[in-house]
């Protein structure tokens, strides 16, 4: 190698260290967002979510039967836009509520 060749080399290497000292450094990234917990806390009262996904207030009192639509996408059908089709629950699958009764103070009440 020629000796001219290697100083040019050179050159060019000690100048790209000496513009990347002296331009100023990026700013740090912003703090990531606090991460939720993979496991959630639980609720206080559970929720009365039938098998298929749907609230109990969705489904008939005395049939039981889902009242509520779902969404047919329109690419599972070949069609352009979706669809809505009656749910295809036939009865509430899921926790009974306790029934709230009223019970009057025992301290507090009139004699």
């Amino acid at each position: 190698m020629e000796p001219v060749s290697l100083v040019v080399g050179a050159a060019i290497a000690l100048g790209g260290v000496m513009i990347g000292r002296m331009i100023p450094r990026r700013p740090p990234p912003p703090a990531p967002p606090p991460q939720r917990p993979a496991v959630s806390a639980r609720p206080a009262t559970p929720q009365p979510i039938c098998g298929c996904g749907h609230h109990l207030v969705f489904h008939d009192q005395e049939t039981k039967m889902c009242q509520a639509q779902v969404v047919i996408p329109g690419r599972w059908v070949g069609q352009s836009g979706g669809t809505y089709r009656p749910c295809k629950c036939q009865g509430y699958r899921g926790p009974v509520p306790v029934d709230e009764y009223y019970a009057p103070d025992i301290l507090g009440g009139d004699n």
